[in-house]
């Protein structure tokens, strides 16, 4: 049972009153009437009045020790947290050719003022964001026609046809977002950079040239459907996403592929990521090449019949867009992501935040004492870049660190900050400097603010104290908080204390993989002392933790994570562990099952249902996720299938009146489908790392079972080849418009 909150001593003021006038008959026996306004009886109510002011005070000792508690424990209360997001900055002049660069904390107006959180260069540009998407049901149907007659036009075996989709263009943007890798042919990302007018297009690709300050950067704004948390402390490590994905932009030099719908990229060098690896709104800033290093693929088909076709960008069939063109800008991972969900992007982006910022302002003359506190001119400061000055006699200011003072040598020029309060408190001569008496202290920058009020919804910030610029809000502004109160900060405690960010058990490793942010997790599981490189057990110090992404339905190909995730799950637990850990995150392996099912149907059943309902049936109990298994929490790693188990889950099924037989088969090294051994017991062995990956089913209503499969085993997956490669699929732009 939970440990009670006591009292110490719980009587109130009318208890206290009942008790001293029940003993009244045992002490006094004459006062037979203690009524209210007798003399007596009022001293009885003034001594019950000053006890329970005195037990009041007495049951408050348990919060001053938690207050205490948490000073001695050097727990500070949280700050309010600014609201922040992305805008888009565009000129108000059509005829402007020239970047334009907005200094860090320029103010954005709306009915709450925000600060531009870095510098940024406006280019003579608008970005639009395409998408090679793939096309529905209902589109494929009518595409099947076209696609056979492109597939003869461009002499390729197999044409993957996609519809060019513009994303992000109203606001609000839809919540749901658009996930690149999931909906797309290729996985991609591609933003047109274009030219406000036809004949700006030479003088804005001329924009990217180097100069004097040394090469241009762009802002792409980047917002993911799934963010970390509101406090999300320095345990949220970002991931370097040049790993994983690449940006890029169409080469000028000569491709060496060898097909016409194949052409060489550059790759861009990212100079800063402030979105943690995609995880979180940010920009991400990309050095953009010389104008000479960049082509322009042809967009129309009368100029090249491959427009739109392999690696090429997605064709544009609006003229007026396509003459604008100035080159693309391509997000692209570098191995077959699981999945992308993006919310909004855009370019010529300015991160802001809701922030006042001053300067040198002299706050307050030192006394020359130990521990000297000083107020600042407003509370809820942002520490990082908050930056204190002393003065100094014969030599003028001198920049203090801020830094717990309990570290501080006697010579430290350190000082302590409370970000909530807006305190600031000096040294003793023990633990830190003590001020020289007289001299001044001063604030040389200060940015100060947040709370509920910036949390803005689209569309409200529409000014910039910039001039010939406009403000574009495609997202609300979010994460905005108050500041904690005393409440909050004492319930705080014990999360502080808790271990839960340590990995030391299995059940630390599996609990904080699923809360690795800005990924969507669906099971991990520990399998301590394994080695997986080596397929070796009992290998002391080391951990595996074996983890498989949110898929719906729970049809084949099974839940594999992409080296993002991967990625992303180890550096959130790579922080966690003990020393002496040898950590490794990993997917599973699966092992290809194939399934032949006789079953009997009762009277009065659809049979085409039954069969349905039969295969349903077994790929759900032979899902590794949710609701698979015996227990409904996925089929359990290493655990051996057995046909007699799977009898059973095709007899609950809802018109089943026998179940004849089942054969089970595997693949042989020949990747040719093989009956199991066995007669009336068949299995599927399975190490302790490995799941079953149902591919195929064959239900029929007979009396035995088939002896074999006709299906040939196959890789199931939205793998792509993004650079081309013989064999592969080509993505082939489908207007029925044009083609026809």
């Amino acid at each position: 049972m939970p440990i009670p909150r006591y009292q110490l001593d719980d009587r109130n003021f009318n208890d206290l009153v009942q008790e001293m006038v029940a003993r009244i008959p045992a002490h006094t026996p004459e006062w037979t009437n203690p009524r209210e306004g007798d003399p007596g009886r009022t001293l009885i109510d003034l001594f019950a009045w000053l006890a329970d002011m005195l037990l009041y005070r007495v049951n408050l000792i348990p919060e001053r020790q938690r207050l205490e508690f948490l000073r001695l424990l050097n727990i500070p209360m949280r700050p309010a947290l600014a609201a922040r997001g992305l805008v888009v900055l565009e000129n108000l002049k059509n005829n402007v050719v020239r970047p334009v660069t907005v200094p860090r904390y320029t103010t954005v107006k709306g009915t709450v003022s925000f600060e531009t959180a870095e510098e940024v260069t406006i280019f003579p540009l608008i970005g639009k964001v395409f998408v090679k998407r793939r096309p529905n049901e209902l589109e494929k149907s009518g595409f099947a026609a076209i696609q056979q007659e492109l597939e003869g036009i461009y002499d390729i075996d197999k044409g993957d046809p996609y519809v060019t989709t513009a994303l992000f263009q109203e606001i609000p943007v839809d919540p749901e977002g658009f996930d690149i890798a999931k909906e797309t042919i290729d996985q991609s990302v591609w933003i047109a950079l274009l030219a406000q007018e036809p004949s700006q297009v030479d003088p804005a690709r001329d924009t990217f040239r180097p100069d004097e300050y040394g090469e241009k950067i762009i802002n792409i704004g980047f917002a993911p459907r799934l963010s970390v948390p509101d406090f999300a402390d320095e345990v949220y490590k970002s991931v370097d996403m040049r790993e994983i994905w690449q940006w890029e932009m169409p080469s000028a030099r000569k491709s060496g592929a060898g097909t016409p719908y194949d052409i060489p990229y550059l790759t861009l060098d990212i100079k800063d990521d402030t979105t943690g690896g995609f995880i979180r709104q940010g920009v991400v800033r990309l050095a953009l090449p010389t104008p000479e290093r960049i082509a322009l693929p042809a967009n129309s088909v009368d100029d090249n019949i491959y427009a739109g076709t392999g690696n090429l960008p997605p064709r544009i069939d609006n003229e007026a867009e396509a003459n604008r063109l100035i080159s693309w800008i391509r997000l692209r991972p570098k191995q077959t992501s699981q999945s992308l969900p993006v919310r909004w992007m855009g370019v010529n982006v300015a991160a802001l935040d809701q922030f006042r910022t001053i300067r040198d302002v002299v706050v307050a003359t030192s006394d020359g004492l130990a521990d000297q506190i000083v107020q600042l001119p407003a509370a809820s400061i942002e520490a990082e870049r908050f930056e204190l000055e002393v003065e100094a006699t014969g030599i003028g200011y001198q920049g203090w660190l801020n830094r717990p003072l309990f570290t501080a040598a006697p010579y430290d020029r350190f000082y302590e900050l409370d970000e909530e309060a807006g305190v600031i408190r000096f040294g003793d001569g023990v633990r830190g400097v003590i001020p020289e008496a007289g001299n001044r202290i001063r604030v040389r920058m200060m940015r100060y603010g947040g709370g509920k009020a910036g949390n803005l919804a689209a569309g409200n910030l529409t000014g910039i104290a910039f001039p010939h610029l406009k403000v574009v809000q495609p997202l609300e502004m979010t994460g905005g908080v108050e500041a904690e109160t005393l409440e909050a900060a004492q319930q705080r405690i014990p999360g502080e204390l808790k271990h839960r960010e340590r990995a030391v058990t299995a059940t630390d490793y599996a609990d904080l993989a699923l809360q690795t942010p800005g990924i969507e997790l669906a099971r991990a599981e520990v399998l301590p002392r394994f080695k997986p490189r080596q397929r070796l057990h009992d290998i002391v110090g080391a951990v595996s933790v074996m983890v498989l992404p949110k898929t719906p339905g729970h049809r084949p190909p099974n839940p594999r994570p992409d080296r993002n995730m991967l990625t992303r799950v180890h550096a959130f637990l790579e922080a966690r562990r003990p020393i002496g850990v040898e950590l490794s995150v990993i997917g599973t392996e699966y092992v290809a099952l194939g399934l032949s099912v006789a079953v009997s149907i009762r009277d009065g059943f659809a049979k085409h249902q039954v069969i349905q309902d039969v295969q349903d049936a077994l790929r759900r109990f032979l899902w590794p996720l949710p609701p698979g298994g015996h227990e409904a929490q996925g089929w359990p790693l290493g655990r051996t299938v057995v046909n007699h188990e799977l009898e059973v889950v095709v007899a609950r099924v809802q018109g089943i009146l026998t179940v004849n037989e089942i054969n089970m088969f595997h693949l042989n090294d020949a990747r040719q489908w093989e009956l199991a051994e066995g007669q009336d017991l068949q299995r599927l062995t399975l190490d302790t790392w490995q799941l079953p990956e149902l591919l195929t089913v064959a239900v029929a209503e007979e009396t035995a079972a088939q002896t074999f499969l006709d299906d040939e085993y196959g890789e199931a997956s939205g793998s792509i080849a993004a650079d081309g490669g013989a064999g592969r699929s080509i993505p082939i732009p489908v207007v029925p418009e044009i083609c026809r």
